[in-house]
């Protein structure tokens, strides 16, 4: 295909895109489902899984693979736009006292995964058919162990978004324990790439430029202020000061996507960085609707077109599939669960914390989709961990509104909460 047909074609695939997206978004709030998890299931329905099992030659037809690169590019805009926003939204001040219960949510929901994917990479490695031939066990473990660590941070912001759950308890731990999970899956992933590739530097990178990028915003703090304290001067300077957040926030995102740390990172960073005022509320007015409505789609599209489901056609693999998930669920909501009641949460909010937590979404594909690409591996084990990944995301919605019901009860004497 020409530069042309390309450009051509992508707008069908935006008009698609958006129909599935919003037909399977209805029939996902019918069934107690936020839209966000409709969308994911429609990237599932419109690749090779179901759109391309029925009519393979139309969905060749309508998402060629010459076009993946121009999926891929606008699906980064809209993850990275959406991010921002949500780190608009993101308060410290609301973790006040509870800055204790966070990181150790956090601690316990990167923990307690880790080593139960780095037993289920020993135990996969042993049978053999998962990992791609040459990958040593000190490789499998520790991707296995990141693999189920992740937590679907941009699901989960907009679960708790959609939910109005953005200030809560539930949501503000969540969504900081989210963070910082995520932020340390990707440190692991880079020391997985890295030993992959032969170089060590590499990690050393991401993990200390990430460091030197967040320490260099909370320095940046005033610049930010005065960006925002002058926009009410005339249309011009609301015009140019959105302009230079926006300059901002590409090289916040093409710096955090250098170092190795995915792009969404340097996008939620600087959204959380900047002081609050009338202008985030501006700022976040003008570009939430157009990122989520419009571009955002496009990343759980892209992420589909990888998913194959039509190689799970073994009972055993279906076996291996149902530990995967037992082992992710025990992992992430279990632990986080323990970790937030022995934080002094009461059990209502414990449990809301680990269901949240729990769900991995297109994080996780992202993660699998490296995995597949960089040859750690095999398109079966890929499968795999794709169905753990939409499971744990579907039950995050219908666990959380049972959690709900449960009553308040009193805080427990705090053990550092």
């Amino acid at each position: 295909m020409t530069t042309f047909e390309i450009s051509v074609r992508f707008f069908l695939q935006l008009a698609v895109v958006l129909v599935v997206c919003r037909l399977v978004g209805a029939l996902a709030r019918k069934l107690g489902q936020p839209p966000v998890v409709g969308e994911m299931i429609a990237g599932v329905v419109l690749g090779p899984s179901l759109f391309g099992l029925l009519a393979p030659a139309a969905q060749a037809w309508v998402f060629p693979a010459e076009s993946k690169p121009v999926l891929f590019a606008a699906a980064q805009v809209g993850l990275v736009l959406y991010m921002f926003c949500v780190g608009l939204e993101f308060r410290l001040d609301l973790l006040g006292a509870r800055w204790k219960s966070a990181a150790a949510i956090s601690a316990s929901g990167i923990v307690a995964p880790f080593v139960l994917g780095c037993g289920l990479a020993w135990w996969l490695v042993e049978r053999g058919g998962f990992f791609a031939p040459g990958i040593t066990m000190s490789l499998a473990m520790p991707y296995m162990g990141a693999a189920l660590a992740i937590t679907a941070f941009p699901m989960l912001a907009r679960i708790i978004s959609e939910r109005k759950l953005t200030g809560t308890t539930e949501g503000t731990l969540a969504l900081a324990a989210g963070a910082i999970d995520d932020a340390a899956a990707w440190c692991v992933l880079a020391l997985v790439l890295a030993a992959l590739a032969g170089h060590p530097a590499q990690a050393v990178w991401a993990v200390a430029g990430g460091a030197g990028f967040v320490v260099l915003l909370r320095l940046s703090r005033p610049v930010l202020a005065r960006i925002g304290a002058q926009w009410q001067r005339s249309e011009d300077d609301r015009r140019a000061a959105l302009s230079t957040v926006l300059v901002l926030l590409m090289l916040a995102a093409w710096f955090t996507d250098v170092i190795g740390l995915y792009a969404v990172f340097g996008a939620f960073f600087l959204g959380a960085a900047l002081p609050r005022s009338e202008f985030t509320d501006y700022v976040r007015a003008t570009i939430e609707p157009l990122a989520s409505r419009l571009f955002l789609p496009l990343f759980f599209i892209y992420s589909g077109l990888n998913t194959r489901f039509d190689l799970l056609t073994d009972s055993t693999l279906w076996l291996v599939a149902l530990v995967a998930l037992a082992a992710a669920v025990a992992g992430k909501a279990g632990a986080c669960y323990l970790a937030a009641r022995a934080c002094g949460e009461t059990p209502r909010t414990a449990w809301g914390i680990g269901v949240l937590m729990n769900a991995r979404g297109l994080m996780e594909l992202i993660i699998l989709n490296i995995g597949l690409e960089r040859g750690l591996i095999t398109p079966t084990l890929f499968s795999i961990l794709v169905f753990m990944a939409i499971v744990t995301t579907l039950m995050a919605t219908p666990l959380f509104n049972l959690v709900q019901r449960m009553p308040a009860g009193p805080r427990a004497a705090a053990a550092g909460g």
